[in-house]
């Protein structure tokens, strides 16, 4: 395997920006901030539990890419545009991870990329050789 291994979603702005989607250094993967946009268009507009759905789906599959899954996942990060919102963030946090859980952090920012986008998640992953 290669040491360092990038994984694209097709995004334009991983171009534009100079970022991977997801990187593999070895045994740890870190998933980049990941919104609920699907092309150009932002998918569960309204709906914070819709949209972290989406991306932990999203998520999901580039974990997949990178040789890993879910069930590494040691840490998550969510960044949500209103904190009021925490229960519907959390359902959907653990439809995931409810077995799982990972060290989390919630936290309210004043605003994303788009002001349609409610939330933004990230995730570092451990994965071992089974």
């Amino acid at each position: 395997m290669k040491k360092r291994q990038l994984v694209s979603s097709g995004a334009k702005w991983e171009e534009v920006v100079g970022y991977s989607r997801a990187v593999r250094a070895g045994n740890i993967i870190e998933v980049s901030g990941t919104t609920a946009v699907d092309g150009t268009t932002v998918v569960g507009k309204g709906n914070v539990y819709e949209q972290a759905v989406f991306i932990l789906e999203k998520i999901e599959k580039v974990l997949q890419e990178a040789g890993s899954s879910l069930e590494d996942v040691v840490r998550t990060r969510m960044f949500v545009t209103d904190i009021s919102k925490w229960q519907e963030v959390g359902k959907a946090h653990a439809l995931f991870f409810k077995e799982i859980k990972p060290a989390t952090s919630m936290i309210e920012v004043s605003s994303l990329i788009d002001k349609e986008l409610l939330i933004e998640i990230e995730v570092t992953a451990v994965t071992y050789a089974k």
